[in-house]
Parts: C-alpha cells; sequence; structure tokens
C-alpha cells in the first residue's frame, strides 16, 4: 500500500514538472503559471520526503 502511495506522489510531482515545462514554453516566460506548477511540485517533494521520514519514525516503514 504504501509503495503504490508513493508511486501516486512520484506520477504527480512529475506531471507538475512536465505541466510547469509546458506553461513556459506557451506562456513564453509571461505568465505566472509555471511558477504555480513549480511550487506545486516543490510542496508534493517536501509532503512525500516529511511522510517517508514519518513513516520510518513510526515504524510503518522499516529500515
Amino acid at each position: 500500500m504504501l509503495k503504490i502511495i508513493a508511486l501516486l506522489f512520484f506520477f504527480f510531482i512529475l506531471a507538475s514538472l512536465a505541466s510547469a515545462m509546458y506553461y513556459m514554453i506557451k506562456d513564453k516566460g509571461q505568465g505566472t503559471r509555471a511558477v504555480k506548477s513549480l511550487t506545486l511540485r516543490i510542496s508534493l517533494s517536501l509532503l512525500l520526503f516529511t511522510l517517508l521520514m514519518l513513516g520510518t519514525y513510526w515504524g510503518y516503514i522499516p529500515l
């Protein structure tokens, strides 16, 4: 179950990165959609890292 959740996070992180690239090309650097997409990617990455650290600390993820 935890592996599926982690894979979903990775999928959404990569999708956010791809959408940021698309918005950078489409808006030619004039819009804020790329920045918002990259902010979402960073937030998802930090959340995944925090969840993995807490899962290890609480014993849900064995070392």
